[in-house]
């Protein structure tokens, strides 16, 4: 699960003393790194109490404002801000963490600090106005998801005073429903009739998940394919069926000669890791099989941990490298106590795809046994039927017999 994270506060002050960038937010941060056994595993990154703000600029009409943090072992986080004549908006993020820090990265292959960087997609900003953002929001690159949530920031402060003014992030806009304007037609008088209770009606079960497709690249090349309807069992206070959509789903992720993680992420502070691994690596048959999954579901307001599931010895959904699993029928990955998770219509290949397709699929049992079980059903129905024709053929010839006789 994520650690404690604490809320940042950063100040910024001009040659006279005035507030020239002013910001407060907390974030934490997923990473997905290689141990020296080759295996990938996530680590969670929060800010602690300990945060300092070296290297933070103002900016002006030329050069940009920096906001700059460190904290950790040898982690550090910025974002610069560029304005025109009417707005600001922040440009690029940079992220810096260092797997030296055993207690984050235990076992990592790679030691040293890993440095991505990102274009934001924040909005512009009307100049001298507050962005705001309570809800949760992330951004995904390098095996690395940021995530944010209680944002207040302004950049290019003028005078020193905070603007009163806010601009909100599109996800802390609110979505009422529509106000209904009484007509002749929808109006009501007060009655004194006595109204029978209304009947219990029985909640609807839930739909399967709708089938979506994944992809992952290396270079130019796909290198990893998925097909899938996705559903969660939450049981943690009572049960609940959520359904992943894939419309607002977007696929992240690692490709490797022995090991290769699918990472969905469905918009709703929902990220679900599939790690593949192929075994027997020596031997002439090679087969890869899903080997670990990781779930974790955030408050999409304040950013906090609902849910952090994980099993790492899963062996399920194996085929031979190569070629591509196919199920059609309804499986369960039983991740622990609190969380199932149900597929429908899958079809993953994690290794060696070609031409941007799947190969020959595997079938999983249950679908084998389908297979199996139609043509038997077939047969056996005309079986029967050769039986029932056979009986009635000698009782027909019996019949015959018995006329002949009585003449």
């Amino acid at each position: 699960g994520f650690f404690q994270s604490y809320a940042v506060e950063v100040d910024v002050r001009d040659a006279s003393n005035a507030t020239c960038l002013y910001a407060q937010w907390m974030m934490s941060f997923s990473i997905k790194y290689e141990t020296n056994s080759s295996d990938y595993k996530n680590a969670t990154l929060s800010l602690g109490s300990n945060v300092t703000h070296n290297g933070s600029t103002c900016g002006n009409d030329t050069q940009a404002a920096l906001l700059a943090v460190q904290f950790g072992e040898g982690h550090s986080w910025s974002v610069n801000f560029t304005k025109t004549n009417e707005t600001y908006r922040s440009d690029f993020i940079t992220f810096t963490y260092n797997t030296n820090d055993a207690a984050v990265f235990p076992d990592a292959k790679t030691k040293g600090p890993i440095t991505i960087v990102v274009k934001d997609t924040m909005r512009p900003v009307q100049l001298n106005n507050v962005f705001v953002c309570h809800n949760t929001e992330s951004v995904e690159a390098e095996n690395v998801t940021q995530i944010f949530w209680n944002v207040t920031l302004q950049a290019f402060v003028r005078n020193g005073t905070i603007g009163k003014k806010e601009s909100r992030c599109d996800a802390d806009t609110p979505t009422s429903a529509p106000t209904v304007v009484p007509t002749a037609a929808n109006k009501t008088s007060p009655s004194t009739t006595t109204l029978s209770p209304a009947p219990t009606t029985t909640p609807k079960p839930m739909e399967n998940p709708v089938t979506g497709n994944y992809s992952l690249k290396s270079g130019n090349k796909t290198c990893l394919l998925a097909s899938l309807g996705l559903q969660l069992n939450v049981s943690q206070d009572k049960p609940l069926l959520i359904n992943i959509n894939p419309k607002t789903t977007s696929a992240s992720g690692t490709c490797g000669n022995t090991s290769a993680t699918l990472r969905l992420n469905d918009g709703n502070s929902r990220f679900i890791d599939f790690i593949f691994v192929v075994r027997n690596a020596s031997t002439s048959v090679r087969k890869f099989y899903l080997k670990e999954v990781n779930v974790t579901l955030l408050d999409h307001v304040n950013g906090s941990v609902i849910l952090s599931a994980d099993n790492n010895n899963i062996s399920k959904w194996d085929a031979t490298l190569g070629v591509s699993y196919m199920c059609q029928k309804e499986q369960t990955l039983q991740i622990n106590e609190k969380l199932k998770i149900n597929t429908f219509n899958l079809r993953i290949q994690p290794f060696l795809v070609k031409e941007n397709n799947f190969s020959i699929a595997e079938e999983c049992f249950a679908d084998s046994d389908l297979n199996f079980l139609i043509p038997i059903a077939v047969g056996m129905a005309l079986g029967f039927l050769i039986i029932l024709v056979f009986i009635s053929y000698i009782i027909g010839r019996r019949k015959s017999r018995t006329g002949y006789q009585s003449v």
